[in-house]
């Protein structure tokens, strides 16, 4: 029998603690959990290099909003075997908390609080899209405590699977699992109307951003994306082999003809147009006037 790895990822412990006990009792289910993104992203890549890949993600939609904003890390525990009904012990994943079969103690991967994932803010639909960058194959769902179409449709746009509300049934968690591990995307019923629309105004916003960069020279759209990778200036002006006084008219240029007033909303404009960033890899760069 396939077994299924789920990761749940949520920063209040009462409920991880309880959703993990009771997937464990599923025979063909392992789980482990993290107390916030940062944490996750470090289970999955450790999972990832060990070969145990994770097959979904359970992730609070509102991960990291409480409080100051965010939530206190689930304590690691002792190393646990985890498994399905019968009590059967499986292999533990390193890095993941884990439960035991009839719900023994859960905590984090690596504890410890982060204010952000891939340097935005660590809640939920963000680490769905950090999720999808790092590791594509794993299927995301997000667990919500009430219906929003417009952050169930951001969270279908950063590549979740699924929206499910956290008072559903087990049975029904568990279809969806199963669901979006054969390629199913799932929406509560009472969402669909909503989330259409949204993704429909989204897809207008889009397809307006995609003109306004089209008119932009292909050195405009080189600096466009330096901006997007958070580069300043200076930066900007060692990389394209430029002086900062051009770099700074090509800017000036990028603003107004994208229509906007300040470097952030260029790049939020870009990101909807799916401009993606320079890559960075392997660079020391300036960010904002700082070496990264």
């Amino acid at each position: 029998m396939a077994r299924i790895r789920v990761l749940v990822v949520d920063d209040h412990r009462i409920f991880a603690e309880s959703l993990a006990a009771a997937l464990a009792a599923e025979q063909d289910v392992d789980v482990a959990a993290a107390g916030s993104g940062p944490a996750a992203l470090r289970c999955l890549e450790r999972a990832a290099a060990e070969g145990r890949r994770f097959d979904v993600l359970l992730v609070d939609a509102d991960l990291g909003t409480a409080a100051d904003g965010v939530g206190p890390p689930l304590p690691v525990p002792a190393e646990l075997p985890y498994g399905g009904a019968n009590g059967a012990a499986h292999s533990g994943i390193h890095g993941g908390a884990r439960v035991g079969a009839h719900g023994g103690p859960l905590g984090a991967a690596n504890g410890g609080p982060a204010r952000a994932v891939n340097g935005r803010a660590a809640d939920g639909i963000s680490l769905v899209g950090a999720v999808r960058s790092a590791q594509p194959g794993v299927r995301t769902v997000v667990l919500a405590e009430r219906d929003d179409p417009r952050r169930a449709a951001a969270a279908l746009q950063a590549g979740a699977s699924g929206w499910v509300a956290k008072d559903c049934s087990l049975v029904r968690l568990l279809a969806v699992i199963r669901g979006v591990l054969r390629e199913e995307t799932h929406l509560p019923p009472a969402l669909l109307t909503g989330v259409l629309r949204e993704l429909t105004a989204a897809r207008k916003h889009r397809t307006e951003s995609e003109r306004l960069v089209e008119s932009l020279t292909p050195r405009e759209r080189e600096v466009l994306r330096c901006m997007v990778a958070g580069l300043g200036r200076k930066a900007v002006a060692e990389r394209l082999f430029l002086s900062p006084h051009t770099v700074r008219t090509h800017m000036q240029n990028v603003l107004g003809k994208l229509g906007v007033h300040s470097t952030l909303a260029a790049v939020a404009l870009a990101r909807r147009a799916g401009v993606g960033p320079v890559d960075l890899a392997g660079e020391i760069v300036e960010r904002g006037g700082q070496l990264a």
